[in-house]
């Protein structure tokens, strides 16, 4: 195959591009080299073997050329950071909804030769998972409104009797209701990349990640996953810091099976016209992300609670992955402790800005915080 990476230096996208490689694929990538992401330009484990194209998915004649003589694109360039995307409304959307039509625009343009994409969205764009009222069954309550955070009542209440909640797998099916610009812009790209493929003919598979982590995260970009953000603060000698009362729950899920996923979608006959979570279908809490990096790293920094909060986070969100072990054959095989410690070994030699408080600051500017 002639494969399209677009975002294929970055941290899904190296790893794709990788394993297609192997597999003897033909392999070119688009990527612009964002200095949020790449600071040092382009960085030492992009593979020599594939065509590497500098270049804007916001630019229709770049986008264009890289698609001349492609039969196949993995649509990984996003601009990726929640909370920054309350603030930065333009870029994201420029980037994750305009480049998306980019992409869509040259490929049904007269010529194209495309006739498969695979696009990675985001969990995100459920806002919360799913619960379990044991009096009103499964429920979809709202986020959680500031006059609660306030009050530090983290926990999700049943709309309808107010009794508090237990969260189960959310499935494909749950209605997606976005509370960022980043989750918009994600299910956008979706809905986007859906649309035009059934109505010219292309065979389509979208991929909602959980909460991705692995080597080759930037651990100098303060927006991107907390087991980065964490590292870095760790690197840096300074404790992670928590929000909330630290319980607050995400779905992970190593950047290898992620691949695996990828790969099994790209050679399936099933998987055509189909969304599919891919996560551990298991919670794992906050703290407990922080405590295990501290552990794996061998420091005694103990995470810093703070009782704060953040507009718009969610409480617990994780997968229902039935239906990727179904449609796939898929389910992930790295363990939690084993992805962990493959992240600490790695990050050992990587540097680590540690960009947090500015961060931090930039959210309290925008009373987001």
């Amino acid at each position: 195959m002639h494969i399209l990476v677009t975002g294929g230096a970055g941290f899904i996208g190296s790893f794709l591009v990788d394993a297609l490689i192997e597999r003897g694929e033909t392999v070119r990538i688009l990527d612009n080299l964002d200095p949020q992401v790449h600071p040092k330009g382009n960085p030492s484990y992009l593979n020599a073997s594939a065509e590497f194209i500098e270049g804007d998915v916001r630019d229709l004649a770049t986008v264009q050329k890289a698609l001349q003589g492609i039969d196949t694109v993995f649509h990984c360039a996003s601009a990726v950071g929640v909370a920054q995307s309350q603030y930065e409304i333009k870029r994201y959307t420029d980037v994750n909804v305009g480049g998306t039509a980019n992409l869509l625009q040259a490929i049904i343009e007269k010529g194209s030769t495309v006739k498969k994409i695979l696009l990675p969205t985001s969990m995100t764009s459920y806002g919360e998972g799913c619960y379990a009222c044991s009096t009103h069954g499964i429920v979809r309550p709202g986020l959680r409104g500031e006059e609660q955070l306030q009050k530090h009542d983290w926990q999700l209440h049943c709309p309808v009797c107010d009794a508090e909640l237990k969260p189960v797998p959310t499935p494909e099916s749950a209605e997606r209701s976005s509370g960022t610009i980043y989750a918009l812009s994600k299910n956008m790209q979706e809905d986007m990349v859906m649309n035009i493929a059934r109505t010219y003919g292309i065979a389509a598979t979208a991929l909602r990640l959980f909460n991705v982590y692995g080597p080759r995260q930037s651990l100098s970009n303060p927006y991107t996953g907390v087991t980065a953000i964490f590292l870095s603060r760790l690197k840096n000698n300074q404790q992670p810091v928590v929000y909330e009362d630290g319980l607050q729950s995400r779905d992970f899920i190593s950047v290898h099976d992620v691949v695996r996923a990828f790969l099994l979608a790209l050679d399936s006959d099933n998987a055509a016209s189909e969304v599919c979570n891919i996560g551990s279908g298991s919670m794992t809490s906050i703290a407990a992300i922080a405590r295990t990096l501290a552990e794996v790293t061998g420091s005694t920094l103990e995470p810093k609670i703070t009782g704060e909060f953040r507009k718009n986070d969610v409480r617990h969100c994780f997968a229902d992955i039935t239906k990727a072990k179904t449609l796939l054959g898929w389910e992930p095989q790295v363990s939690f402790e084993a992805g962990m410690r493959e992240l600490a070994a790695w990050s050992e030699h990587e540097t680590a800005e540690d960009h947090f408080e500015a961060a931090t600051e930039q959210l309290k500017k925008h009373h987001l915080a």
